[in-house]
């Protein structure tokens, strides 16, 4: 067999974002956008000693990509099948599906989008450097060739944990300041998990199945997906790290797309809230169409890690969440399916815990009423959920019932500590 060379060198430079993503965060026009290096070299020329230029303007082409990253060498072989096949099927079908939900509007349904989209997340998250890093410390192989191979073998493994997120698509258009990307760019964050923590430290991320724990993975320069465990919705008074109900990865879940939030309208402030968090967990490099975007650092008052939004800068809206959520399913040969809103199944522990359901209403229709208190009658995002469209408001006899339960909390809370 006659190897062609030019074919194989053609794979050899690996982006780990790929170009067609990167593009998504150009302006109309733009040929080259803003890539800041977090740590730049120190070079030692002549006896002198310099750091390399932070800053650089250059096109997607010589961004986010690392030479030979997916090649694997065997002896003095070297194969890019990795790169041609198996990334390369799942960015020609990610394409399409992160369009989708770029321009998602209900009642749109794509099963294809929805799969597609899961699965370009959970391989972009692994791809990265720190995602291959990360890999590294789990398998402990100290063998490039075989975290790659692992890697195909967990392409899932965050799918169905996302499955069961409540989704929201908040939009940025009303923002003269949009998302900027990273080298990392399905971002994990966890109020309690400040960047310099164990948690996420190197090639750490907070583990997504941490109730408090939110993904994000921004679809262009506009509209950003946000991914939420239900569980911290339903009570983000509890502890911050404690894992949701039903960690296990892998397994089935079942994806309700009237559940998908949107109408969410972003400000300025929020949108360098999400760009600081971006910049914060990015493993080297970040990049955006204008420069100022890449420090945002620079006009946010404060960006405590907790604190963001007053503690909920990415949480969905609450209003638009209730209690119960089984799924039933019927087949046509007359077998049946049930999961629980956790994805517990009949016979397994937790689908129904009455005391866990007990605690998460109470706690719901506390957070709606202080959320409301917070936010004021105009929803920050609605769901399709009974035929409902947005933006929606709170009619005015609904927030003052909210206003007044808030008020009884306090009030509560009050006497308790007396």
């Amino acid at each position: 067999m006659v190897i062609d060379m030019a074919e194989v060198t053609k794979y050899k430079h690996n982006h780990y974002v790929p170009e067609w993503y990167q593009k998504r965060f150009m302006a109309p026009g733009q040929k080259a956008y803003h890539y800041l290096n977090l740590k730049p070299e120190v070079v030692t020329n002549n006896g002198h000693r310099y750091t390399r230029r932070d800053l650089e303007l250059w096109w997607p082409r010589r961004c986010f990509a690392e030479d030979d990253l997916y090649t694997t060498k065997w002896g003095t072989s070297e194969n890019t099948d990795i790169e041609q096949f198996f990334f390369g099927a799942i960015d020609r079908k990610g394409k399409p599906a992160v369009e989708f939900f770029d321009g998602f509007q209900h009642p749109s349904a794509d099963e294809a989008a929805f799969l597609d989209l899961v699965r370009y997340m959970s391989v972009q998250k692994l791809r990265t450097p720190k995602g291959l890093g990360w890999l590294g410390q789990i398998s402990r192989s100290n063998d490039r060739n075989l975290d790659l191979i692992f890697l195909q073998d967990l392409q899932d493994l965050f799918c169905a944990i996302w499955t069961e997120c409540v989704w929201q698509i908040a939009d940025a258009t009303q923002s003269s300041v949009k998302f900027i990307i990273s080298d990392h760019p399905v971002t994990v964050y966890n109020r309690a998990c400040f960047p310099q923590s164990a948690f996420c430290k190197g090639f750490n991320d907070p583990d997504i199945r941490f109730v408090a724990s939110q993904t994000y993975f921004p679809l262009s320069l506009d509209k950003v997906l946000i991914l939420t465990n239900l569980s911290w919705i339903r009570n983000p008074y509890q502890k911050e790290t404690a894992l949701r109900p039903n960690d296990n990865f892998f397994r089935a879940a079942i994806f309700n797309y009237t559940d998908i939030q949107i109408f969410r309208s972003l400000s300025e402030i929020e949108v360098l809230q999400i760009n600081s968090i971006t910049k914060r967990r990015a493993f080297r490099y970040v990049a955006g169409a204008e420069k100022d975007w890449l420090y945002p650092e620079r006009y946010l008052r404060s960006d405590h890690w907790r604190h963001l939004g007053k503690g909920y800068l990415l949480m969905p809206e609450p209003r638009g969440i209730y209690m119960g959520g089984e799924v039933y399913i019927g087949y046509k040969d007359g077998s049946s399916a049930a999961f629980s809103e956790y994805g517990h199944r009949p016979w397994q522990d937790g689908y129904k815990d009455e005391q866990r359901t007990r605690m998460e209403a109470r706690s719901l229709e506390r957070f709606k009423a202080e959320f409301a208190q917070m936010q004021g009658p105009a929803w920050r995002g609605s769901s399709h959920k009974f035929g409902r469209s947005g933006p929606y408001i709170d009619p005015a006899q609904f927030h003052q019932h909210d206003l007044t339960e808030a008020k009884a909390y306090r009030a509560a809370d009050r006497k308790r500590r007396r």
